[in-house]
């Protein structure tokens, strides 16, 4: 849960420097999780989706931020966050990226997380 509160707290809209793939996943864990207590909360109110909405948008510019972040440690642009517009083999692409491993020592986005 820290992962999430650090990426809310500490790198809203941090862009800059590079996340490990522990990070990452733990943010799009809790951000999954929360989303379905608002999708509930919502069904339990009987309205439109309100509450999921506004946790959407809450959470649509951390994730952003952590999605850039991950690529940065793989040494790939921020810029291929993009690929999730191409349907169907763009998100695949990505979630491959997220997968991957940290490069090695620093690259041109900072020190690897990984040794700090």
């Amino acid at each position: 849960m820290n992962w999430f509160i650090d990426c809310i707290t500490k790198n809203y809209v941090n862009f800059n420097g590079r996340a490990r793939r522990k990070e990452y996943w733990m943010f799009v864990l809790f951000s999954a999780l929360l989303c379905i207590v608002t999708v509930i909360i919502d069904r339990m109110i009987g309205g439109p989706y309100i509450v999921t909405s506004i946790f959407s948008l809450a959470i649509f510019l951390p994730n952003l931020a952590v999605t850039v972040r991950r690529l940065h440690d793989t040494d790939k642009s921020g810029w291929w966050v993009l690929l999730q517009f191409i349907p169907y083999l763009g998100g695949i692409i990505l979630f491959i990226f997220c997968l991957l491993d940290s490069t090695p020592g620093p690259n041109q986005y900072g020190e690897n997380p990984k040794e700090l």
